[in-house]
């Protein structure tokens, strides 16, 4: 008994290690913990998550591509000097004009109808593309596809959270 007490509180104890160092590794996230478009966590969201870091020493952190392309439509007058995103097996922030990007699949996106996924090793991204399907992809053709997307995207996005709302108003009444 005691030994199986003492087997929980230590694997407690690593688990809970584990998600410190784990957020220690992501200071982006500990600087934007929520996108500021949608309010999502990006920490729940780390593995679609973006950091663009503009000149004038200022970074926007978002959740995905979706709301990245809102801030890069939204600041014309800032220069980007870095665009990130996350890979989506390591979790890490990678240089997003060199990743290799999935668009499509099975997986279902972020904030998206078309998923749009960035890996820094094209082995991962083709090894993604044969279990979920997909196209390789550049950044370049990764923005322009969200740009094409954003009308359809943020009408779905509008919808669901109407829905949602209607849920909550309808739990209330109970």
């Amino acid at each position: 008994m005691r030994r199986r007490i003492l087997c929980g509180v230590l694997a407690t104890l690593f688990l809970l290690t584990g998600v410190a160092v784990y957020a220690e590794t992501m200071p982006d996230i500990q600087a934007h913990k929520n996108c500021k478009y949608c309010g999502m966590d990006r920490e729940k969201f780390a593995h679609s998550r973006m950091l663009t870091e503009y000149n004038d020493g200022s970074s926007f952190g978002s959740c995905s591509i979706h709301c990245t392309a809102i801030d890069l439509a939204q600041t014309f007058d800032k220069q980007p000097k870095a665009i990130m995103a996350a890979d989506y097996n390591q979790k890490n922030l990678i240089d997003a004009e060199k990743a290799y990007w999935v668009i499509g699949g099975k997986k279902p996106g972020v904030m998206t109808k078309t998923a749009k996924w960035a890996f820094a090793d094209k082995k991962d991204a083709e090894a993604f593309i044969k279990e979920n399907g997909g196209k390789l992809a550049t950044f370049e053709d990764a923005m322009k596809t969200t740009y094409e997307d954003m009308y359809n995207d943020t009408k779905m996005i509008r919808e669901k959270r109407a829905k949602m709302k209607g849920m909550q108003k309808e739990e209330h009444k109970h």
